[in-house]
């Protein structure tokens, strides 16, 4: 919510109020509301909209309407609303799971501190999540691979990582404090950009199977065809 956190960022959300420029265009949020009522809204970082908008959400979190800048009401009674903070993040990697119920005491408390209690009362539940662990960082990473594997099909190349490559980029992109960033930068600079500069240069082309392993000084490519056989080095 970053890009709300000014005044005029409520009439943004509502649209212009007649007279005003962009007044025709209606709001960002009312009139994606209003095409699609049964959806799910993301506000990203609540914390950082201006005052103005918490006045706003308090009436779709009380009323489950809303009234834009033209006069007209909004329904969001079949919206599902969500909103992620960073508060108290620093006490999440502190105490991690060990000792939850000072987590949970010390992130009440941010919010308390922050948000104004009728907003709080409007909010049906609130979740804390936890830091991502090691062993969660491997599943990220199959996750990630299996997008890559969908890409690639298109060309009609395989991929295929053996454990070491897999472990190596779980444990070079694991930071609690930056959660999953770090392993997506990781993976495009090391794997996805590399991948697509050979792929661009001839090296791989329809029917190879790219092999990533791990050498001294990273990862390794190399190539299979389709026919079988042992993988051999990729042009360096």
């Amino acid at each position: 919510m970053s890009e709300f956190m000014e005044k005029h960022a409520v009439a943004r959300l509502i649209g212009a109020p007649p007279g005003y420029v962009g007044y025709e265009e209606g709001g960002y949020l009312t009139e994606a509301v209003k095409r699609r009522p049964y959806s799910v809204l993301l506000l990203d970082e609540i914390e950082k909209a201006h005052p103005d908008v918490f006045n706003l959400l308090l009436q779709i979190l009380d009323d489950g309407r809303l009234t834009d800048g033209h006069g007209k009401t909004v329904d969001f009674r079949n919206t599902v609303i969500i909103m992620t903070s960073n508060l108290a993040s620093r006490y999440i990697t502190e105490y991690g799971e060990e000792d939850f119920d000072k987590l949970e005491a010390e992130v009440n408390a941010a919010l308390k501190e922050t948000f104004k209690p009728e907003f709080l009362n409007r909010v049906d539940d609130i979740l804390i999540f936890h830091s991502l662990s090691r062993d969660l960082m491997e599943e990220i990473v199959d996750i990630q691979l299996r997008h890559l594997k969908e890409l690639l099909k298109d060309k009609k190349i395989g991929l295929e990582l053996t454990a070491e490559a897999r472990a190596w980029l779980a444990d070079r992109g694991y930071d609690p404090a930056y959660g999953a960033r770090a392993l997506k930068r990781l993976l495009q600079n090391s794997l996805q950009d590399e991948l697509a500069i050979r792929i661009l240069e001839g090296e791989f082309r329809e029917e190879d199977t790219v092999c990533v392993d791990l050498g001294k000084d990273g990862l390794v490519f190399t190539k299979r065809h389709s026919e079988g056989g042992a993988p051999e080095p990729a042009p360096a």
